[in-house]
């Protein structure tokens, strides 16, 4: 058996789709289909019900999955671990990070922990949530960084994992000021795809209740920065970070399109495995403030 035909199936069991999860492994639809056909062999059973609309577990293959999952990551780490017992790299940490926090908060987040205890080297991997959390599962990093809502849990068994907040976030539901106007019944709206953590947190707050004015949705991306971009040509409203947005408000180049009820309140997060991690990340962690 090899790792890879693992990290397919954790691959496979949460995209349910064996076309996006090739292109999540990056590899051609039909070699995924063999690995995973492979490992069903190897089993000798098979792990996932097949249909035309995708692939769902086998009751054998929920069962298998947290298994999966736990051992890819300590292979990752066993590995991670050999290598700089030999020497031959750096006492490194590695994180996944969503996009707008890679860009603006964890450059100043990291600076001021070196301050206390130096880093050796730091490896940063910046995706969308849902890699971002794919790669936690899979071991291939060993911490990850994104915002967080305490009513929105991340895509991961809480009870394999620990979570330190390092710091705090509002999304401010916002706008180029020509866009403003208070008599409109609907608003164009610039909302965030199903692989955004922040667009998880926007959806479960506009399900929990919805503006007087109607959102109509005129353009999605996975990315903050892209939303702000497109704020700030005047196509719509957009929930945005502070720590993203601070700057265009400050210069009046956006503006509330609705009021502070529907600010959205969030915790910028760490999270790691409860598995045992290397000394100098386990070091790295216990120092956290």
């Amino acid at each position: 058996m090899e790792l890879a035909w693992l990290e397919d199936f954790v691959a496979l069991a949460e995209l349910e789709n064996f076309s996006r999860a090739a292109d999540a492994r990056h590899v051609t639809q039909p070699a995924f289909s063999r690995r995973i056909r492979a490992l069903e062999n190897w089993m000798g059973v098979d792990l996932f019900e097949r249909t035309t609309q995708g692939a769902t577990l086998t009751d054998v293959g929920r069962q298998m999955l947290g298994n999966a999952q736990d051992m890819t990551r300590r292979l990752h780490q066993m590995r991670l671990d050999a290598r700089e017992l030999a020497g031959k790299q750096l006492r490194t940490l590695y994180f996944a990070a969503t996009h707008s926090l890679s860009f603006n908060f964890f450059p100043g987040w990291i600076r001021s922990i070196e301050r206390d205890a130096p880093i050796e080297a730091v490896r940063l991997h910046s995706d969308n949530m849902r890699v971002c959390e794919q790669m936690l599962l899979n071991g291939e990093v060993q911490f990850l960084l994104c915002h967080h809502h305490p009513d929105v849990p991340p895509r991961f068994p809480n009870e394999q994992f620990l979570g330190k907040t390092v710091g705090s976030d509002v999304l401010l539901p916002l706008c180029a000021p020509a866009a403003v106007s208070a008599q409109a019944t609907s608003l164009s709206y610039l909302g965030y795809t199903a692989e955004s953590g922040l667009g998880r947190i926007i959806n479960w707050r506009l399900n929990r209740s919805q503006p007087q004015a109607v959102l109509d949705t005129r353009f999605s991306s996975h990315l903050a920065a892209v939303l702000l971009s497109m704020a700030l040509e005047g196509k719509g409203l957009a929930w945005l970070p502070s720590t993203l947005a601070d700057h265009e408000l400050q210069q009046q180049r956006l503006t509330r399109a609705l009021d502070e009820q529907w600010d959205i309140a969030v915790q910028i997060r760490l999270f790691r495995a409860r598995t045992p991690l290397s000394d100098f990340a386990e070091a790295f962690w216990a120092n956290l403030p």
